[in-house]
C-alpha cells in the first residue's frame, strides 16, 4: 500500500521538478525564471492595436491672397451691357452704374443705355477688386458736359431744387419729411413715377430753414416745359 503511493505521488512530483528546471533553462536568457504553476496563459483575444498618431492640421497661411491688377480701358461710348461685360473680362467684377442726368432712374435693361463716364479713369492700373461706376443715359438721350452735384440740405436751409427730378428731390430731404408732388398743369396727372417728373416750383422757398415743415413740389415731366 506504502510503495503504490509512492509510485502515485513520487513520479508527479520528480515530473513537476523537471517540467520547472526546463521551463527555466529555456526562458532563462530572456526573462526571469518562474514556477510553471504562476504562469499566465496568453490572451486569446483580438490583439491590442497600437494607438493612432495624432494628426496635426496643417496651419492655415496668414498671408492674404493677392488682389491682381488690370488696367482700366477707356468705356465711354460703349453700351452700358457691353462695358460691364469687357470689364468682367479683365477680372472687374465690382460693377455699379447710375443715371448721369441725375434723374435716379435704375437701369433696369443695361442694353438700352450707353457710358458716358467712369469713377476709373481710362489707363489707370487698378487692382480687379476696385468696384466701376458707370454713369449712363439711355440710347436716345446725350450725355451731359458735366453731372451736376445732387442738392443738399447741409445747413438745415432749403435747396433750390428747380430742374431736379421729383425723385432726386424727395431723395436729398430727410426720410420722415412730409412731401407732396402735384402736377404744375391743369391736367390733374398722379405722379407715378417720381424720376420721370422734374420740380417747376416748390414749398418753402430756397433758403428756407427747415425744422421738420411739409414740403409741396409743383412738376411737370422731363418732356415738358414748366408753366
Amino acid at each position: 500500500m506504502t510503495g503504490l503511493y509512492r509510485h502515485q505521488l513520487g513520479e508527479p512530483v520528480r515530473t513537476r521538478i523537471i517540467t520547472t528546471t526546463l521551463l527555466c533553462v529555456v526562458l532563462g536568457g530572456a526573462v526571469a525564471c518562474q514556477p510553471a504553476d504562476d504562469a499566465k496563459p496568453p490572451a486569446t483575444g483580438a490583439p491590442t492595436k497600437a494607438p493612432a498618431a495624432p494628426t496635426t492640421a496643417a496651419p492655415a497661411s496668414s498671408k492674404p491672397a493677392k488682389s491682381k491688377k488690370a488696367t482700366v480701358p477707356n468705356f465711354v461710348g460703349m453700351g452700358l451691357q457691353s462695358a460691364q461685360d469687357a470689364a468682367q473680362e479683365l477680372g472687374f467684377y465690382g460693377l455699379t452704374s447710375h443715371d448721369a442726368l441725375g434723374r435716379g432712374r435704375m437701369q433696369a435693361l443695361d442694353r438700352n443705355w450707353k457710358v458716358c463716364n467712369q469713377s476709373t479713369p481710362a489707363g489707370t492700373t487698378a487692382a480687379t477688386s476696385t468696384v466701376l461706376d458707370f454713369g449712363a443715359v439711355k440710347l436716345e438721350e446725350a450725355c451731359p458736359a458735366k453731372e451736376g452735384e445732387a442738392p443738399s440740405t447741409e445747413g438745415g436751409t432749403m435747396p433750390d431744387f428747380t430742374g431736379t427730378s421729383m425723385k432726386a428731390a424727395r431723395g436729398a430731404l430727410d426720410a420722415s419729411t412730409s412731401i407732396t408732388a402735384t402736377d404744375a398743369t391743369a391736367d390733374g396727372r398722379m405722379v407715378l413715377m417720381e424720376s420721370n417728373w422734374q420740380v417747376c416750383g416748390q414749398t418753402p422757398s430756397p433758403g428756407t430753414a427747415l425744422n421738420g415743415q411739409p414740403v409741396e413740389f409743383m412738376v411737370v415731366k422731363f418732356s415738358e416745359e414748366c408753366p
